[in-house]
Formats: structure tokens, C-alpha cells, sequence
């Protein structure tokens, strides 16, 4: 039991039991998958940016969505790493674990730590998600457990359920 590989990401989705919405080879790391920003909305601005690139001002909270949907079996969880690209121009974020049995988009709130915007555009490579096999299949999957955000699409800050 550990992390899949590259390897490991491609037989699981080929063989369905991880799911990836327009999966592309090309977005394999040797270790996880990347995933692309579908939107971005800036805290206290109540503009959702869809399309282009948006300048996040500095100091400022802003939350992004994927546009890959995501489906995880019962005997695998994840992580999601912020690409490294974006911790140099100063973007920190806040991410957790992704359960067991999740579907749906991911949504995760970001912060401009710099003194100056930074401009992001939608589409951009954000994060990588890293999956991880259980020693055993979870008893309850995250559906069954609380299944708070389960079929969420873009951002999505309050529970669907």
C-alpha cells in the first residue's frame, strides 16, 4: 500500500475505477495527475471569473475550482500539492484530503501572500492530486459517512447535501 505512480494512475483509469474527466497522458506526473483551474472567484469581489485570466490583487483570499471531475473508489484516498510554479509567485493554499468514494470537482481556497497581483489564467495547470491505496477498503465511503460536498461542481462553499 502507498502512492501510485504514474503507472499505477493510467491502469486505474483505464480500467475505471479511478475516474478523471477528460484524462490526458500528457497531464501524468511520475507520481500523481495535474489538474486545471475551471474558475476563480475573489473573496468580497462576488465576481466568478470563467474565462481569461484573472489578477488576483495582493493580501487577497481567492478560491478555484478543477475542471477535471474526479471519482475515487473505496480503497483509494488523495492528496492535492500545489504546482510549485505557483508557490513561487507566492499563491499559498489550503487542501485536504479527498475521501474515499468522493465525485465530483474540487474546490480549495487560495491566498496572494505577495505585495503585488498575480495574474492567473483559467485553464492553468493549479495543483497535482496524488492518490494513495488503503490497506483496506473504507467500511463507509465518503458518501456514506457525511457526503457533504458529493457531486459538487464549481466552486461550491457551502454543502450540496
Amino acid at each position: 500500500m502507498g502512492i501510485l505512480s504514474d503507472r499505477d494512475i493510467l491502469e486505474s483509469v483505464m480500467a475505471g475505477s479511478i475516474g478523471i474527466s477528460d484524462f490526458n497522458e500528457n497531464n501524468l506526473t511520475p507520481n500523481g495527475y495535474d489538474l486545471h483551474i475551471s474558475e476563480i472567484l475573489i473573496s468580497g469581489k462576488g465576481n466568478l471569473q470563467k474565462k481569461g485570466t484573472v489578477s488576483i490583487p495582493p493580501r487577497t483570499m481567492f478560491y478555484v475550482s478543477t475542471i477535471e471531475q474526479i471519482k475515487i473508489p473505496d480503497d483509494i484516498c488523495a492528496q492535492l500539492w500545489l504546482r510549485t510554479h505557483w508557490i513561487r509567485k507566492g499563491v499559498i493554499a489550503s487542501f485536504g484530503k479527498i475521501d474515499a468514494g468522493f465525485e465530483g470537482t474540487l474546490t480549495f481556497g487560495a491566498y496572494n501572500a505577495t505585495d503585488e497581483p498575480i495574474s492567473i489564467p483559467i485553464g492553468e495547470k493549479f495543483c497535482q492530486v496524488v492518490f494513495e491505496a488503503l490497506i483496506s477498503t473504507s467500511q463507509k465511503n465518503y458518501e456514506e459517512r457525511s457526503g457533504h460536498y458529493q457531486g459538487q461542481t464549481g466552486i461550491t462553499l457551502e454543502p450540496v447535501k
